[in-house]
């Protein structure tokens, strides 16, 4: 397109505008059916029309419009409609027509804005002082029982407290809340609990490796059973499964990761006693087979319930003790759906429970407009950012991308975003940061929540980070990007 022509550029971006608008409402009537929560419903409506956006490819327009000082459709996610009819209407000041679009007031574009705090406060509570960006902690068993420790997280700026529930017991988590209901108390302050529940662990259980050699390197073979592991020649090393029912789901040629991807390979073979992995890559000196490792299967698409026996157990503790409850390995709306059902059948007459659902596979990236519809049609809601597992489910060169991709998608439905996995680890379990973390902490200034885990030094560990969000929050600069068609969510045609 050429900057020259504004009269093209002009009928080129009415025409974007009109599709947008038709696509769009056809994508929010597959979906309308699962918002029952009315303070959703402009919401869904800008999601299903970002969602017909980012199938256009424009990066010709965006070339043309930047010459007139107009080149802003990077930036509409939020508030799809009124900000093209913002560049619109310069447009046609600048052709010297008029059509029917009129030019949105500071509140038309204001407005998304505000609805996207309040659904942050929905979820997290009030927005603490001097920042919009909260900061979630993970505690330690140390807080159920040292209640200045707890003093101490509030004092470095904690606004959200994470239990999590595949860790501890009921009774620690009932000390856990106590205290910092007790200390927000103290402080005035309202820090929201959020428990996160277990979820399917997918983890190695018994393992055999060879007397003389506890490291696997590239080349070895790992049978991955379906029982306990037995001495056999041919399979020196072996890893029974926590969830042995998943490895009948793999398929030969699949990938595997062990321990977040220090381990991984591929199925070589399904014999009879389970998967045979050939392992192609570890770090230089090999990596130990252990038991209770993480086991991955990226690429594929695993058929396991994220809601466990022992989860909905623990839900007449959660509904009654916290304020969010955390959900992970969420894949499909159905699963939001069963949680939901629970939540009901657990909380009768109680207002709609906040939920945070993790992103953590390719799957849940791949579901996430119809996550979204249907949980916050129905529950205050907020998208956790799983960075540790997502990167090893979809490849760590791939992470950026997909990160960006989920905030610019959950900004468009003004749903909170929790940024999570390894914030200033090194700061707070050591006690001594990296450079890079520093860089990773004022970009995740971007989201409404930042999450951090438990550390020796997880109180300075808050009280850097909030200095962090303060200073990037008070110089904070739109993000922009090149805007080529977008198909990486399947939408109703």
């Amino acid at each position: 397109m050429n900057g020259a022509d504004p009269g093209g550029l002009l009928a080129e971006l009415m025409a974007v505008r009109e599709r947008v608008i038709a696509e769009g409402a056809d994508i929010q009537r597959q979906w309308d059916t699962t918002v029952t929560r009315e303070s959703f419903r402009e919401s869904a409506a800008n999601l299903a029309r970002f969602l017909a956006y980012v199938r256009f490819d424009l990066r010709p327009l965006q070339a043309g419009l930047a010459p007139w000082g107009l080149a802003s459709l990077d930036r509409v996610e939020r508030s799809v409609i009124p900000s093209l009819d913002a560049i619109i209407t310069s447009l046609q000041a600048i052709c010297g027509t008029t059509t029917n679009t009129e030019r949105p007031t500071p509140f038309d574009l204001r407005a998304s804005s505000e609805i996207l705090a309040r659904q942050t406060a929905e979820v997290f509570g009030p927005v603490p002082e001097g920042r919009f960006t909260r900061i979630m902690v993970t505690l330690a068993p140390a807080d159920a029982t040292d209640i200045d420790h707890v003093r101490g997280l509030f004092r470095a700026g904690m606004d959200v407290a994470r239990i999590n529930c595949g860790r501890d017991m009921t009774a620690t988590w009932e000390a856990m809340i106590d205290n910092v209901r007790h200390v927000g108390r103290e402080f005035g302050r309202d820090c929201r609990v959020l428990m996160d529940l277990g979820g399917p662990k997918i983890r190695t259980r018994q393992v055999l490796t060879p007397k003389k050699r506890k490291r696997v390197v590239a080349g070895d073979r790992i049978l991955l059973t379906y029982d306990e592991p037995r001495p056999d020649p041919r399979y020196p090393f072996q890893a029974g499964c926590t969830l042995p029912k998943v490895l009948h789901q793999v398929r030969k040629g699949a990938q595997v990761s062990i321990r977040d991807g220090l381990i991984s390979g591929t199925v070589e073979d399904v014999v009879s006693e389970g998967v045979v992995m050939m392992v192609v890559r570890t770090p230089p000196n090999g990596q130990p087979l252990q038991p209770q490792r993480g086991i991955n299967f990226p690429g594929t698409a695993l058929d396991v319930s994220p809601l466990t026996d022992s989860d909905i157990a623990n839900l007449d503790f959660v509904c009654e003790r916290a304020d969010i409850v955390g959900y992970s390995f969420v894949q499909r709306p159905e699963d939001i759906a069963r949680l939901q059902a629970e939540l009901a059948t657990h909380r009768p007459g109680g207002p709609p429970m906040p939920i945070v659902a993790k992103v953590e596979t390719e799957l849940a990236f791949a579901n996430l407009p119809e996550l979204i519809f249907q949980a916050a049609g129905s529950n205050p809601f907020s998208v956790m950012i799983a960075r540790g597992d997502l990167a090893v489910e979809t490849g760590y060169e791939r992470m950026s991308e997909l990160q960006e991709a989920i905030l610019w998608l959950c900004d468009s439905a003004h749903i909170p975003v929790i940024w999570a996995t390894q914030v200033l680890e090194s700061l707070v379990k050591k006690g001594m940061p990296s450079r890079g973390e520093f860089t990773d902490a004022a970009m995740a200034e971007r989201a409404e929540c930042v999450m951090l885990n438990k550390g020796k030094h997880i109180a300075e560990g808050i009280a850097v980070l909030d200095n962090v969000l303060r200073r990037m929050e008070s110089h904070r600069a739109m993000r922009s990007a090149l805007l080529g068609p977008t198909h990486t969510w399947a939408v109703p045609s």
